[in-house]
């Protein structure tokens, strides 16, 4: 049995998280942490997930701390704490100020817990694990993000609907940054194991608005309900019951890649990775010419943004 403490557990995507991981059977605990000042809203937020546990039926221990360091046996941490990007201001900015949030946490966290894992959900996500992952001093398996999980989930669900099929059914995964210069790996993308490309419905599929789709997704939720929260809630559920159960699934995290696509590495960005108690391990493949020169631009991006990044916090 393990424990899960999340920390930014004030904010929408934190708190709905911690109810989406207690139904993980493999979780015995969970700790919610939040900044001083903010004890009587995590007070609230454990109350409410009790009454829901027993509303539910559920057997497990919930509680909250302003104290990070209360958190020495955990499992795994994920990082929800940051600042949301605002109208105008652009990624650099938004990186730059929520490394100084995410530095002194994955610091923190290297020295009171450095067996345990770390799952990095603040944006910009890419920037953050590499932040993280410098920061904790950790192993590069320790250290993940949850990258373009959630966008390979939409992009799967677009598929089936336009196919009429079961979500199930559908394999797909988008690779790289997770904002504007993400990559869908057309070339992997599978409808009951059949390769997309050939059915000859996929002459018609309406590839770039799905991108766009995909793309534009998290800001036309924000724009109509305020912030995004059940999506990626359950994308962080499945990424931590995949760790915590042993499982060995493939699927799209933020991780550090050293040449495991075409030979291109040496930064934290989307890739197929085996996941497991031991943390993640990006899997080599090999994609079509196309995808690779999409995916090194975006890795060439998400590195310029990350040097900036670490130099400021460096200087």
């Amino acid at each position: 049995m393990s424990k899960v403490t999340i920390i930014g557990a004030t904010g929408n995507v934190g708190s709905y998280a911690a109810h989406a991981i207690s139904n993980n059977p493999h979780v015995h605990e969970i700790l919610l942490y939040g900044r001083e000042g903010r004890n009587a809203l995590l007070q609230g937020i454990v109350q409410d997930l009790i009454d829901s546990f027993a509303a539910r039926g559920t057997d497990i221990n919930i509680g909250w701390t302003t104290n990070l360091k209360e958190s020495v046996d955990t499992d795994i941490f994920v990082i929800t704490a940051g600042t949301p990007r605002i109208p105008g201001q652009t990624r650099i900015d938004l990186a730059l100020e929520n490394a100084h949030i995410i530095a002194p946490i994955a610091q923190t966290i290297g020295v009171i817990a450095p067996d345990s894992k770390i799952l990095v959900v603040t944006n910009p996500v890419d920037v953050m694990t590499c932040v993280a992952l410098k920061y904790s001093g950790m192993k590069q398996n320790q250290v993940f993000g949850l990258g373009t999980h959630l966008d390979s989930m939409r992009l799967k669900s677009l598929i089936a609907a336009y196919f009429k099929v079961h979500v199930s059914e559908v394999h797909t995964r988008i690779i790289g940054e997770h904002g504007d210069s993400l990559v869908p790996l057309w070339s992997a993308t599978t409808i009951g194991g059949i390769k997309i490309s050939n059915l000859p419905a996929f002459a018609h599929l309406p590839v770039q608005d799905f991108i766009n789709s995909v793309k534009s997704s998290g800001e036309a939720i924000i724009r109509n309900k305020g912030s995004t929260v059940y999506g990626p809630g359950e994308a962080i559920a499945s990424l931590v019951k995949t760790v915590l159960g042993d499982e060995n699934r493939i699927l799209t995290v933020s991780a550090y890649i050293r040449a495991e696509v075409h030979g291109i590495g040496d930064v934290c960005i989307g890739v197929p990775a085996r996941i497991n108690r031991d943390g993640v391990f990006p899997i080599p493949i090999r994609i079509d010419e196309s995808e690779v020169m999409a995916f090194q631009e975006s890795v060439e991006k998400i590195r310029i943004i990350t040097k900036k990044v670490l130099s400021n916090l460096n200087p």
